[in-house]
Protein backbone atom coordinates (compact mmCIF):
# COMPACT_ATOMS: atom_id res chain seq x y z
CA UNK A 1 0.00 0.00 0.00
CA UNK A 2 1.41 3.49 -0.91
CA UNK A 3 -0.04 6.71 0.13
CA UNK A 4 0.48 10.33 -0.55
CA UNK A 5 -0.10 12.82 1.75
CA UNK A 6 -2.81 15.43 0.42
CA UNK A 7 -1.49 18.97 -0.48
CA UNK A 8 0.55 18.35 2.90
CA UNK A 9 4.42 19.46 2.19
CA UNK A 10 7.13 16.86 2.89
CA UNK A 11 9.95 17.56 5.38
CA UNK A 12 10.10 17.85 9.11
CA UNK A 13 7.32 18.96 11.52
CA UNK A 14 7.48 22.82 11.85
CA UNK A 15 5.49 25.35 13.38
CA UNK A 16 2.02 24.10 13.77
CA UNK A 17 1.09 23.07 10.10
CA UNK A 18 -0.44 19.84 10.11
CA UNK A 19 1.25 17.09 8.81
CA UNK A 20 1.19 13.43 7.81
CA UNK A 21 2.53 11.34 10.48
CA UNK A 22 2.71 7.12 10.29
CA UNK A 23 2.89 5.45 13.57
CA UNK A 24 3.32 1.81 14.74
CA UNK A 25 2.77 -0.67 17.65
CA UNK A 26 4.13 -4.16 18.62
CA UNK A 27 1.86 -4.99 21.97
CA UNK A 28 2.87 -7.18 24.63
CA UNK A 29 0.28 -9.32 23.28
CA UNK A 30 2.35 -10.45 19.92
CA UNK A 31 -0.04 -10.63 17.11
CA UNK A 32 2.19 -8.57 14.93
CA UNK A 33 3.08 -4.82 13.87
CA UNK A 34 0.29 -2.34 13.07
CA UNK A 35 0.72 0.87 11.01
CA UNK A 36 -1.15 3.92 10.59
CA UNK A 37 -1.29 7.17 9.35
CA UNK A 38 -2.77 10.32 11.22
CA UNK A 39 -3.29 14.09 9.61
CA UNK A 40 -2.34 16.20 12.88
CA UNK A 41 -0.87 19.51 14.02
CA UNK A 42 -0.12 17.67 17.12
CA UNK A 43 -2.82 19.39 18.67
CA UNK A 44 -6.31 18.46 17.15
CA UNK A 45 -6.75 14.92 14.84
CA UNK A 46 -7.96 16.21 11.47
CA UNK A 47 -8.07 13.04 9.36
CA UNK A 48 -6.97 9.23 9.81
CA UNK A 49 -4.93 8.01 6.89
CA UNK A 50 -4.69 4.17 5.68
CA UNK A 51 -3.32 1.42 8.06
CA UNK A 52 -1.49 -2.07 7.38
CA UNK A 53 -0.74 -4.72 9.79
CA UNK A 54 2.19 -7.44 9.55
CA UNK A 55 1.85 -10.44 11.35
CA UNK A 56 4.36 -12.33 13.48
CA UNK A 57 5.32 -15.61 12.65
CA UNK A 58 5.11 -18.45 15.15
CA UNK A 59 9.30 -18.10 15.07
CA UNK A 60 9.24 -14.82 15.53
CA UNK A 61 6.78 -14.92 18.24
CA UNK A 62 9.24 -17.05 19.91
CA UNK A 63 12.27 -15.20 19.90
CA UNK A 64 10.40 -11.72 21.19
CA UNK A 65 8.64 -13.93 24.27
CA UNK A 66 12.34 -15.52 25.00
CA UNK A 67 13.45 -11.91 25.49
CA UNK A 68 10.47 -10.87 27.79
CA UNK A 69 11.82 -9.54 31.55
CA UNK A 70 15.03 -8.95 30.08
CA UNK A 71 16.83 -5.67 29.73
CA UNK A 72 19.98 -4.10 27.38
CA UNK A 73 22.63 -6.48 26.91
CA UNK A 74 21.15 -9.44 28.29
CA UNK A 75 20.51 -13.14 26.48
CA UNK A 76 18.31 -13.07 23.03
CA UNK A 77 17.25 -9.34 23.13
CA UNK A 78 19.65 -8.52 20.67
CA UNK A 79 17.84 -10.97 18.57
CA UNK A 80 14.48 -9.58 19.74
CA UNK A 81 14.88 -6.09 18.57
CA UNK A 82 16.05 -7.47 15.26
CA UNK A 83 12.94 -9.36 14.89
CA UNK A 84 11.20 -6.24 16.02
CA UNK A 85 13.29 -3.82 13.58
CA UNK A 86 12.72 -6.07 10.57
CA UNK A 87 9.47 -6.69 10.75
CA UNK A 88 8.50 -2.68 11.63
CA UNK A 89 10.72 -1.73 8.53
CA UNK A 90 8.33 -4.28 6.66
CA UNK A 91 4.81 -2.69 7.22
CA UNK A 92 6.56 0.91 7.31
CA UNK A 93 7.94 0.79 4.05
CA UNK A 94 4.32 0.03 2.53
CA UNK A 95 3.33 3.62 3.02
CA UNK A 96 4.83 7.06 1.58
CA UNK A 97 4.50 10.42 2.09
CA UNK A 98 4.72 10.45 5.81
CA UNK A 99 6.55 13.35 7.07
CA UNK A 100 7.68 11.86 10.30
CA UNK A 101 6.91 8.32 11.89
CA UNK A 102 6.50 7.06 15.65
CA UNK A 103 8.23 4.05 16.24
CA UNK A 104 7.52 2.71 20.07
CA UNK A 105 8.92 -0.21 19.75
CA UNK A 106 8.49 -3.19 22.08
CA UNK A 107 8.07 -3.28 25.41
CA UNK A 108 10.25 -6.14 26.95
CA UNK A 109 10.69 -4.86 30.58
CA UNK A 110 9.12 -2.07 32.30
CA UNK A 111 10.16 -1.26 36.28
CA UNK A 112 9.57 2.21 37.02
CA UNK A 113 11.50 3.36 40.26
CA UNK A 114 13.66 0.02 39.57
CA UNK A 115 15.73 -0.26 36.52
CA UNK A 116 13.71 1.88 34.30
CA UNK A 117 11.62 0.44 30.79
CA UNK A 118 12.84 -1.03 27.49
CA UNK A 119 11.62 -1.25 24.40
CA UNK A 120 13.60 -2.93 21.71
CA UNK A 121 14.33 -2.01 18.24
CA UNK A 122 16.87 1.25 17.15
CA UNK A 123 14.65 4.27 15.53
CA UNK A 124 17.59 5.45 13.89
CA UNK A 125 17.72 2.27 12.43
CA UNK A 126 14.62 2.71 10.98
CA UNK A 127 14.83 6.28 9.97
CA UNK A 128 18.24 5.01 8.08
CA UNK A 129 15.70 2.26 6.04
CA UNK A 130 13.03 4.71 5.57
CA UNK A 131 14.40 7.71 4.64
CA UNK A 132 12.56 9.48 7.31
CA UNK A 133 12.35 11.39 10.78
CA UNK A 134 11.66 8.62 13.37
CA UNK A 135 10.92 9.44 16.82
CA UNK A 136 11.08 6.55 19.18
CA UNK A 137 12.05 5.94 22.49
CA UNK A 138 8.71 7.54 23.91
CA UNK A 139 9.04 6.45 27.91
CA UNK A 140 12.59 6.89 28.94
CA UNK A 141 12.31 10.86 29.99
CA UNK A 142 8.76 10.23 31.93
CA UNK A 143 10.66 7.36 33.77
CA UNK A 144 13.64 9.42 34.56
CA UNK A 145 11.25 12.30 35.97
CA UNK A 146 9.86 9.84 38.34
CA UNK A 147 7.01 8.79 35.61
CA UNK A 148 5.27 5.48 35.51
CA UNK A 149 6.19 5.79 31.76
CA UNK A 150 2.76 4.58 31.15
CA UNK A 151 0.14 4.86 29.64
CA UNK A 152 1.37 6.59 27.04
CA UNK A 153 -2.08 6.80 24.96
CA UNK A 154 -3.87 9.39 26.82
CA UNK A 155 -2.79 12.16 25.21
CA UNK A 156 -3.92 10.84 21.91
CA UNK A 157 -7.36 9.64 23.63
CA UNK A 158 -8.10 13.12 24.42
CA UNK A 159 -7.28 14.67 20.83
CA UNK A 160 -10.11 11.71 20.05
CA UNK A 161 -12.72 12.20 22.27
CA UNK A 162 -12.28 16.02 20.81
CA UNK A 163 -12.76 14.57 17.71
CA UNK A 164 -15.79 12.65 18.40
CA UNK A 165 -17.42 15.58 19.59
CA UNK A 166 -17.69 14.24 23.04
CA UNK A 167 -19.86 15.93 25.81
CA UNK A 168 -19.57 14.28 28.67
CA UNK A 169 -16.86 12.47 30.81
CA UNK A 170 -16.14 9.00 28.82
CA UNK A 171 -13.35 6.05 29.44
CA UNK A 172 -11.48 4.76 26.84
CA UNK A 173 -10.48 0.91 28.09
CA UNK A 174 -7.57 -0.70 25.96
CA UNK A 175 -7.37 -4.33 26.49
CA UNK A 176 -3.84 -5.48 24.82
CA UNK A 177 -1.75 -8.07 26.31
CA UNK A 178 -2.11 -5.31 29.93
CA UNK A 179 -4.99 -3.23 30.19
CA UNK A 180 -4.94 0.70 30.43
CA UNK A 181 -7.49 3.02 30.97
CA UNK A 182 -8.24 6.42 30.16
CA UNK A 183 -10.93 8.98 31.88
CA UNK A 184 -11.28 11.67 29.55
CA UNK A 185 -13.52 15.29 29.91
CA UNK A 186 -12.68 16.64 26.34
CA UNK A 187 -14.40 19.84 27.65
CA UNK A 188 -11.02 21.20 29.23
CA UNK A 189 -8.96 22.75 26.40
CA UNK A 190 -5.42 20.71 26.85
CA UNK A 191 -4.93 17.07 28.11
CA UNK A 192 -1.99 18.31 29.98
CA UNK A 193 -4.35 20.64 32.05
CA UNK A 194 -6.16 19.56 35.38
CA UNK A 195 -9.29 17.86 35.06
CA UNK A 196 -8.35 16.70 31.21
CA UNK A 197 -7.19 13.00 32.24
CA UNK A 198 -6.62 10.07 34.81
CA UNK A 199 -5.41 7.12 33.38
CA UNK A 200 -3.29 3.91 34.80
CA UNK A 201 -2.81 0.31 33.61
CA UNK A 202 -6.01 -1.69 35.02
CA UNK A 203 -4.78 -5.14 35.46
CA UNK A 204 -3.76 -7.75 32.92
CA UNK A 205 -5.64 -8.45 30.06
CA UNK A 206 -5.17 -10.64 26.70
CA UNK A 207 -1.80 -11.83 28.15
CA UNK A 208 -2.86 -14.42 30.90
CA UNK A 209 -5.52 -15.60 28.44
CA UNK A 210 -2.75 -15.91 25.73
CA UNK A 211 -0.50 -17.49 27.50
CA UNK A 212 -3.10 -19.91 28.91
CA UNK A 213 -4.53 -20.85 25.29
CA UNK A 214 -0.36 -21.20 24.09
CA UNK A 215 0.30 -23.79 26.89
CA UNK A 216 -2.55 -25.90 26.99
CA UNK A 217 -3.59 -25.97 23.43
CA UNK A 218 -0.89 -24.54 21.38
CA UNK A 219 -3.17 -21.86 20.23
CA UNK A 220 -1.89 -17.81 20.16
CA UNK A 221 -5.82 -16.52 21.98
CA UNK A 222 -8.92 -17.82 22.56
CA UNK A 223 -10.19 -16.34 19.32
CA UNK A 224 -13.45 -14.36 20.15
CA UNK A 225 -13.86 -15.74 23.98
CA UNK A 226 -15.32 -18.84 22.46
CA UNK A 227 -13.87 -20.84 25.24
CA UNK A 228 -14.47 -18.36 27.94
CA UNK A 229 -18.39 -18.73 27.28
CA UNK A 230 -18.53 -22.11 27.36
CA UNK A 231 -16.70 -22.08 30.62
CA UNK A 232 -17.72 -21.06 34.45
CA UNK A 233 -15.55 -18.36 36.37
CA UNK A 234 -13.99 -19.25 39.38
CA UNK A 235 -15.16 -16.34 41.92
CA UNK A 236 -12.93 -17.80 44.59
CA UNK A 237 -9.66 -16.91 42.65
CA UNK A 238 -11.26 -13.46 41.03
CA UNK A 239 -11.69 -12.42 44.56
CA UNK A 240 -8.01 -13.72 45.31
CA UNK A 241 -6.83 -11.53 42.62
CA UNK A 242 -8.93 -8.26 43.27
CA UNK A 243 -7.19 -8.47 47.16
CA UNK A 244 -4.18 -7.94 45.77
CA UNK A 245 -2.31 -5.17 46.32
CA UNK A 246 -2.16 -3.24 42.79
CA UNK A 247 -5.84 -2.51 43.31
CA UNK A 248 -5.83 -0.78 46.19
CA UNK A 249 -2.72 1.49 45.15
CA UNK A 250 -3.77 5.04 43.94
CA UNK A 251 -3.39 5.92 40.08
CA UNK A 252 -1.26 7.06 38.20
CA UNK A 253 0.06 3.30 38.26
CA UNK A 254 1.49 0.61 35.89
CA UNK A 255 2.22 -3.11 35.23
CA UNK A 256 4.81 -5.06 33.03
CA UNK A 257 3.20 -7.30 31.20
CA UNK A 258 4.01 -10.57 33.49
CA UNK A 259 3.54 -8.88 36.86
CA UNK A 260 0.01 -11.10 37.07
CA UNK A 261 1.97 -14.48 35.82
CA UNK A 262 1.06 -16.21 39.14
CA UNK A 263 -2.75 -16.02 37.58
CA UNK A 264 -1.87 -19.61 35.01
CA UNK A 265 -0.93 -20.96 38.54
CA UNK A 266 -3.96 -19.88 40.38
CA UNK A 267 -6.35 -21.67 37.07
CA UNK A 268 -4.07 -24.95 37.30
CA UNK A 269 -6.49 -27.07 38.94
CA UNK A 270 -9.30 -25.78 36.51
CA UNK A 271 -10.27 -27.15 33.28
CA UNK A 272 -9.16 -25.50 30.07
CA UNK A 273 -12.95 -23.75 29.01
CA UNK A 274 -13.11 -22.58 33.39
CA UNK A 275 -9.66 -21.17 33.08
CA UNK A 276 -10.49 -19.03 30.19
CA UNK A 277 -13.68 -17.62 31.68
CA UNK A 278 -11.62 -17.18 35.13
CA UNK A 279 -9.08 -15.43 33.68
CA UNK A 280 -11.32 -13.44 30.91
CA UNK A 281 -13.75 -12.15 33.96
CA UNK A 282 -10.71 -11.38 36.15
CA UNK A 283 -9.46 -8.99 33.45
CA UNK A 284 -12.74 -7.38 32.97
CA UNK A 285 -13.61 -7.10 36.54
CA UNK A 286 -10.23 -5.27 37.32
CA UNK A 287 -11.25 -2.57 34.97
CA UNK A 288 -14.16 -2.43 36.82
CA UNK A 289 -12.75 -2.01 40.36
CA UNK A 290 -10.62 0.72 38.11
CA UNK A 291 -13.73 2.71 37.56
CA UNK A 292 -13.65 3.53 41.12
CA UNK A 293 -10.96 6.10 40.93
CA UNK A 294 -12.37 7.78 38.21
CA UNK A 295 -13.16 11.98 38.97
CA UNK A 296 -16.90 11.30 37.94
CA UNK A 297 -18.67 8.83 36.17
CA UNK A 298 -18.56 8.13 32.76
CA UNK A 299 -20.97 8.48 30.28
CA UNK A 300 -19.57 5.34 28.21
CA UNK A 301 -17.09 2.71 28.23
CA UNK A 302 -15.87 2.55 24.85
CA UNK A 303 -13.29 -0.62 24.09
CA UNK A 304 -10.39 -0.61 22.09
CA UNK A 305 -7.21 -2.87 21.78
CA UNK A 306 -7.85 -7.21 20.86
CA UNK A 307 -10.02 -7.32 24.10
CA UNK A 308 -13.09 -6.03 22.05
CA UNK A 309 -13.62 -9.28 20.01
CA UNK A 310 -13.97 -11.48 22.82
CA UNK A 311 -17.35 -11.91 23.55
CA UNK A 312 -16.82 -13.15 27.12
CA UNK A 313 -14.85 -10.02 27.90
CA UNK A 314 -17.45 -7.68 26.50
CA UNK A 315 -20.20 -9.50 28.74
CA UNK A 316 -18.04 -9.32 31.54
CA UNK A 317 -17.46 -6.14 31.27
CA UNK A 318 -21.47 -4.80 30.74
CA UNK A 319 -22.05 -6.47 34.02
CA UNK A 320 -19.83 -3.16 35.18
CA UNK A 321 -21.05 -0.22 33.22
CA UNK A 322 -24.51 0.45 31.76
CA UNK A 323 -22.76 1.36 28.08
CA UNK A 324 -20.16 -0.53 26.98
CA UNK A 325 -18.88 -0.32 23.60
CA UNK A 326 -16.16 -0.78 20.87
CA UNK A 327 -14.75 2.31 19.66
CA UNK A 328 -15.81 1.28 16.36
CA UNK A 329 -19.62 2.26 17.64
CA UNK A 330 -18.34 5.95 17.29
CA UNK A 331 -16.14 5.73 14.19
CA UNK A 332 -12.89 5.32 15.91
CA UNK A 333 -10.73 2.24 14.62
CA UNK A 334 -9.31 0.05 17.61
CA UNK A 335 -7.23 -1.86 15.65
CA UNK A 336 -5.07 0.89 14.94
CA UNK A 337 -5.56 3.03 17.56
CA UNK A 338 -2.13 2.83 19.22
CA UNK A 339 -0.63 3.02 15.96
CA UNK A 340 -2.25 6.27 15.10
CA UNK A 341 -1.77 7.42 18.83
CA UNK A 342 2.60 7.19 18.28
CA UNK A 343 1.55 8.97 15.18
CA UNK A 344 -0.04 11.43 17.06
CA UNK A 345 2.90 11.58 19.39
CA UNK A 346 5.83 11.63 17.16
CA UNK A 347 3.89 14.66 16.27
CA UNK A 348 4.02 16.43 19.95
CA UNK A 349 7.39 15.26 20.04
CA UNK A 350 8.82 17.03 16.84
CA UNK A 351 6.90 20.35 17.97
CA UNK A 352 8.10 20.45 21.95
CA UNK A 353 4.70 19.41 23.29
CA UNK A 354 4.30 17.42 26.45
CA UNK A 355 3.27 13.77 26.08
CA UNK A 356 2.70 12.88 29.27
CA UNK A 357 1.22 14.53 32.80
CA UNK A 358 0.72 13.95 36.80
CA UNK A 359 -2.78 12.47 36.03
CA UNK A 360 -1.53 10.50 32.95
CA UNK A 361 1.89 8.86 34.52
CA UNK A 362 2.14 10.79 37.99
CA UNK A 363 5.61 12.45 36.43
CA UNK A 364 5.93 15.26 38.67
CA UNK A 365 5.29 18.13 35.70
CA UNK A 366 3.98 17.31 32.33
CA UNK A 367 7.03 16.27 29.98
CA UNK A 368 7.74 15.17 26.22
CA UNK A 369 9.46 11.99 25.87
CA UNK A 370 11.01 10.77 22.71
CA UNK A 371 13.96 10.62 20.74
CA UNK A 372 14.40 12.05 17.16
CA UNK A 373 16.46 10.49 14.40
CA UNK A 374 16.93 11.60 10.95
CA UNK A 375 18.12 9.47 7.86
CA UNK A 376 21.20 11.97 7.56
CA UNK A 377 22.41 10.93 11.50
CA UNK A 378 23.34 8.18 13.08
CA UNK A 379 21.91 9.58 16.43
Amino acid sequence: MLYMPRGIAGGVVKGKQAVWALGSMSGTSLDGVDAAMVLTDGEAILDFGPHAYRPYTPVERDVIRAAFGRWPGEAVVAEAAEVVETAHVEVLSRFSGADVVGFHGQTLAHDPGGRGTHQAGNGALLAQALGVPVVWDFRTADVQMGGQGAPLVPFFHHACARFIGADAPLAIVNLGGVGNVTWVDAAVDKPQEAGALLAFDTGPANAPVNDLMLARRGLAQDEGGALALIGKADQGVIDRFLALGYFHKMPPKSLDRNDFAMLIGAVSDLDDADAAATLTAAAAAAVVRGAEHFPRAVDRLLVTGGGRHNAAMMACLSQGFANVAPVEAVGLNGDMLEAQAFAYLAVRVARGLPTSSPTTTGVAAAVGGGRISRPDSAA
